[in-house]
C-alpha cells in the first residue's frame, strides 16, 4: 500500500477512536441535583414547647388546621430574608455523625417561623440563629426521622425545592373598614409570594404591600366587589386568579384560587 494511503487509514482510525472514546466519557463533576446542597445546622423543639405549631412569623396561624402539619421549620436571619422566604420548601438531610444520623433519609419541611438571634451568646457557642448561621428549627416528629433526638444540634445540608400543594392558592381575608390584610398560603412551585396586586370589579389592579411573613395589605374600599388576586413568586412566576371572593364576602373568610404548578 503506498506510504499516503497508509497515512490516511491511520489518521481516519485515531480519529474514529477518539470520537467513539469521547461520546462515552462522563466528567466526574456533581450533577446539578447534588450540586446545591448548602451547610447547615438543625435543632428541634418538643410537643411541650410549640414554638412553630400556632401563630409563627410568617401568619399561618395553626399550622395544623392550615395543611402544613409537622413538616415546617423555623429559619435563622440569614435564611429568613426578613419574611420572604416564608413558604418555601427545603430538603434536609443528617450529615457527618454516623451515631445521630438515620442514613438514607431525607425530609422535606415548609418555613413557617423565625428563628430569632440570641446575641447574649456567641454565634458558634449558644447563639444558634445568630448571623452568620444557617439554622433551621424543626418540630421532634420530622427531625427524628433524619436523626436520633439526643443529637440534639445536628449539622445537616439542606436545598431549596418547589413545593407541591394539595388545592389552590388560599387567600384569607382579613381587618378592617378600608384597611384589608390578605394572608397568602398553600402556595405551590417556588412557595414563597415576591409581589401581590388586588383587583375589584370596580378598580383596576392595585398593588399590594407586605405587613410581615406573607400577610399583605392595602387601603382600598373594595367591600360588595369580587376580589381578583395576582400574586408573583420568587421565581419570577405570575398566577392571576379572577374573582376568587364572592361580591358578599367578609372579613374572616378564607378564598381557594387557582395553583402554580409544582
Amino acid at each position: 500500500m503506498p506510504t499516503g494511503r497508509r497515512r490516511l487509514l491511520l489518521f481516519l482510525t485515531l480519529s474514529l477512536s477518539a470520537l467513539l472514546v469521547s461520546s462515552h466519557y462522563f466528567p466526574s463533576t456533581p450533577s446539578a441535583a447534588q450540586s446545591d446542597w448548602k451547610s447547615a445546622r438543625a435543632t428541634y423543639y418538643a410537643a411541650a414547647d410549640p414554638i412553630d405549631a400556632v401563630g409563627g412569623a410568617c401568619g399561618y396561624g395553626d399550622l395544623e388546621k392550615n395543611g402544613y402539619g409537622k413538616a415546617t421549620a423555623a429559619l435563622s436571619t440569614v435564611l429568613f430574608e426578613k419574611g420572604q422566604i416564608c413558604g418555601a420548601c427545603f430538603e434536609i438531610r443528617c450529615v457527618e455523625d454516623l451515631r445521630w444520623c438515620i442514613p438514607g433519609t431525607s425530609i422535606i419541611v415548609t418555613a413557617t417561623n423565625f428563628c430569632a438571634p440570641n446575641y447574649g451568646f456567641e454565634a458558634d457557642g449558644g447563639g444558634r440563629c445568630n448571623p452568620p448561621n444557617s439554622h433551621f428549627v424543626l418540630p421532634i416528629e420530622a427531625f427524628e426521622k433524619i436523626a436520633i433526638w439526643k443529637a440534639s444540634n445536628m449539622p445537616v445540608q439542606y436545598r431549596r425545592i418547589r413545593c407541591r400543594k394539595e388545592g389552590g392558592v388560599r387567600f384569607t381575608v382579613g381587618g378592617a373598614g378600608i384597611f384589608l390584610s390578605v394572608l397568602i398560603s398553600n402556595v405551590a412551585g417556588a412557595g414563597d409570594v415576591a409581589a401581590v396586586k388586588i383587583k375589584g370589579s370596580q378598580t383596576g389592579w392595585l398593588p399590594m404591600g407586605r405587613n410581615w411573613g406573607q400577610n399583605w395589605h392595602i387601603n382600598a374600599d373594595l367591600k360588595n366587589q369580587p376580589l381578583s388576586f395576582e400574586i408573583t413568586s420568587s421565581d419570577g412566576v405570575t398566577l392571576t386568579s379572577y374573582n376568587v371572593a364572592p361580591k358578599n364576602w367578609e372579613f374572616g373568610q378564607t378564598f381557594e384560587g387557582k395553583q402554580f404548578e409544582s
